[in-house]
């Protein structure tokens, strides 16, 4: 059943990803959810907002906390379509969110297990935290792999 809902969700996050990518975003997206529904929603919008921490995961964190009046997202889980990056693990671990669920690894800046773990480095900020990796991996990694090889293909 876990597995289904994973996917569920996930397939919101490539919904999210794609907009990005359409966007000449890196097509990263990320949902959050608590108690079973979507409270953001958003992809990368480092290009459009000129921001370097403007990353989907980052994003969706302020939405959500935006929407139910608390930093803490304790009861939430989110959803990303690549492995989050130092910035936005670090974010992940600090907002309390109890599960995060990523798509596709990432072998260079993954930092939920892939090339470091922040939580094993920062333990006791969020313990509970659950971490599950390669949720649609494939579909996933095709989408980044796609748009990087249309922009290698321009140059």
């Amino acid at each position: 059943m876990k597995q289904i809902t994973d996917e569920k969700f996930m397939k919101v996050a490539i919904k999210e990803a794609l907009k990005g990518e359409s966007a000449g975003e890196i097509p990263v997206g990320a949902v959050i959810v608590c108690d079973g529904k979507v409270i953001a929603r958003t992809h990368n919008k480092t290009e459009l907002l000129k921001d370097p921490t403007a990353h989907a995961e980052i994003l969706a964190i302020r939405k959500a906390s935006k929407k139910i009046s608390d930093w803490r997202l304790n009861n939430c889980e989110i959803y990303v379509t690549l492995e989050p990056c130092p910035m936005c693990a670090a974010a992940i671990i600090l907002s309390r969110i109890k599960r995060a669920v990523f798509g596709a690894y990432d072998k260079e800046y993954g930092a939920l297990g892939s090339k470091i773990n922040l939580k094993e480095i920062f333990p006791s900020v969020n313990p509970l935290l659950e971490i599950k990796g390669g949720v649609l991996e494939n579909e996933c990694s095709q989408i980044l792999k796609g748009f990087f090889n249309k922009i290698r293909n321009k140059i």
